[in-house]
């Protein structure tokens, strides 16, 4: 089963007439050569394929939908909504497609990003389905049992989205025709359903943690499924409109992955290439982190990724290109976005004074006296930015230091120019400092396969989530002892631990941990943060300081052309 995460497109695939979900979201052929002809390993192939890849040929030339490919992935779609409203990054270019309205939580129902998502989502539904439809047990081979219900995981995976990003789906299973309209699945109705259908592949999954190894490493066994049913869980009282609570579930599937097989990254490891210690957290992010066996211990369930065999610009490529400019050290990557960079609302979280380590030079008086002093005629070298850092501030390395935390994987030196804490204004990748949380780099100092393109896995599910959402589940449900989950992680990360646990120590919590993984805005949601004027982050409602935004913002609305195209789907209220 290893060799399904080698193949790059799925050779001689193509459902003809597979149009979408709602037959209105413009899907193009899965190969460009029209062949009628697959094998079921191979459509088994491009269903995982579709988590970390966008098309047939990566990185574009060949797209799975009909928008622009580098934009299409399921990750970048999911992340972009759950990211970029809330207080962890600012998106720099300010120009791109509706890229105002999704950082400043303006959108309306003619929204292009909201639409790509639920493009991307529908299209994996609908191979989940086909897989479904066109393959069946084979009594010889007793990994079918397991492909099958993978696969029904993966489409609860992508309900899920539906579910927390729009609070609806446009739903069909295998039993529907090709031809039959999705029908609309709401709230309540659509957490029911996961529920059960969660609960009921669970025991025909491989055992929690049998593909927590080199040999399947990237499929999804029982320990995915409870981490995902553990998440829909906590959320049962947003996803069914208070009707539901489900915080004894959450604990009980908590508790078990806490006892398997899984462990937390902890221990350090120094590169012996370019001499730097990472902590186990941020091995976590880093290129090998599918053959670091401590690694690979808490992550759950993550997205393969492989510079040479799954090129993209959606998933580990955007999320280390995106935060990076020219002349950062250690940067990993030869394609430098300039794009992604922390809101100070970020920083606060580890530097609630704002007294975090950084250049402070707007005028460049400080650089250029460092360069004449050290006989430096043109723009750094990384050696010298390197060495620079060390005088001027700034460094990953004394930031670290700084908030007495692990996590804070932060850079605010002179690579690439000078940063700013705040800004009034949003269009400038140095407006805020900057985020290394994701590495193309080996912590093993070995090459990585490619120079633009990372190797670096995304943990989609990891052990540190069982131990917060068990935090949360016990907090909410007047246990005390939650405050033991939230310090085992900031015990791990080198932080001091937590005296007690109130809200706010937990939704800061959350962040610290978890920021750039794409699900703050499900968190904020939670805690009633998100709108209204509980909470207030830099340009939340596209004001400087901060403003209130309306309750319907909570969710996206539906793409005007799957509301005009099925009878079956309305609109959010709205929108």
């Amino acid at each position: 089963m290893r060799h399904i995460f080698a193949k790059t497109a799925v050779a001689g695939l193509l459902v003809l007439g597979m149009t979408s979900c709602a037959n209105d979201l413009n899907i193009s052929s899965i190969d460009p050569q029209t062949s009628t002809s697959y094998e079921d390993m191979q459509l088994l192939a491009k269903v995982y394929g579709t988590l970390g890849m966008t098309g047939q040929k990566g990185p574009d030339g060949s797209g799975d939908i009909s928008s622009n490919e580098g934009e299409s992935g399921f990750y970048r779609t999911t992340f972009n909504l759950e990211t970029l409203p809330t207080d962890e990054c600012n998106w720099a270019w300010q120009t791109d497609t509706d890229i105002p309205q999704i950082t400043g939580i303006s959108w309306n129902a003619n929204s292009s990003r909201t639409q790509w998502a639920y493009q991307r989502l529908g299209f994996n539904v609908l191979l989940c389905n086909f897989y479904l439809q066109n393959t069946a047990d084979k009594a010889e081979d007793a990994n079918y049992k397991y492909y099958r219900a993978e696969v029904r995981f993966l489409r609860a995976l992508y309900y899920w989205y539906f579910l927390d990003l729009w609070h609806k789906a446009p739903f069909k299973d295998e039993n529907n025709s090709m031809n039959d309209l999705p029908v609309e699945k709401v709230g309540k109705d659509l957490y029911d359903w996961l529920d059960t259908e969660l609960t009921a592949i669970e025991s025909e999954m491989a055992p929690m943690g049998q593909f927590n190894s080199a040999a399947d490493y990237g499929r999804a066994d029982a320990g995915a499924a409870y981490m995902l049913h553990a998440r829909l869980a906590l959320n049962a009282k947003v996803y069914t409109d208070g009707a539901t609570t489900d915080y004894d579930k959450a604990i009980s599937y908590c508790d078990k992955l806490i006892a398997g097989p899984y462990a937390l990254s902890s221990t350090a490891k120094t590169n012996p290439t370019n001499g730097l210690t990472y902590s186990g957290y941020a091995q976590l992010f880093m290129a090998d982190n599918d053959i670091n066996t401590d690694a690979m211990k808490e992550i759950i369930f993550p997205i393969r990724q492989d510079g040479v065999k799954t090129p993209n610009y959606s998933t580990a490529n955007y999320l280390v290109s995106s935060s990076r400019i020219a002349g950062m050290p250690y940067a990993g990557t030869t394609n430098c976005w300039s794009c992604n960079y922390a809101r100070p609302n970020l920083i606060e979280k580890f530097f609630p004074k704002d007294d975090i380590p950084m250049l402070n030079d707007e005028k460049g008086e400080k650089v250029d006296a460092y360069k004449k002093a050290h006989g430096i005629e043109k723009d750094f070298t990384e050696e010298q930015v390197i060495e620079a850092d060390k005088i001027l501030g700034g460094s990953t390395i004394e930031i670290l230091e700084a908030a007495d935390d692990d996590r804070a994987l932060f850079y605010a030196g002179a690579g690439g120019g000078n940063r700013k804490l705040r800004t009034d204004k949003l269009n400038n990748f140095l407006d805020g400092i900057s985020i290394v949380k994701w590495q193309n780099i080996r912590v093993d100092g070995g090459t990585c396969s490619d120079p633009q393109f990372p190797d670096t896995d995304i943990p989609l599910f990891r052990l540190a989530e069982a131990y917060m959402t068990r935090a949360e589940a016990k907090w909410r449900s007047g246990d005390a002892t939650g405050i033991n989950d939230v310090n085992t992680l900031r015990t791990r990360a080198n932080a001091a631990p937590l005296t007690q646990l109130t809200e706010q120590d937990l939704i800061d919590e959350w962040c610290r941990e978890f920021y750039m993984e794409g699900r703050r805005r499900s968190d904020l949601i939670r805690f009633d943060m998100f709108t209204g004027k509980k909470y207030n982050w830099a340009w939340k409602g596209g004001v400087a300081d901060g403003q209130a935004v309306d309750s319907h913002f909570k969710f996206y609305p539906i793409p005007m052309d799957d509301i005009n195209n099925n009878k079956n789907m309305t609109q959010n209220a709205g929108y």
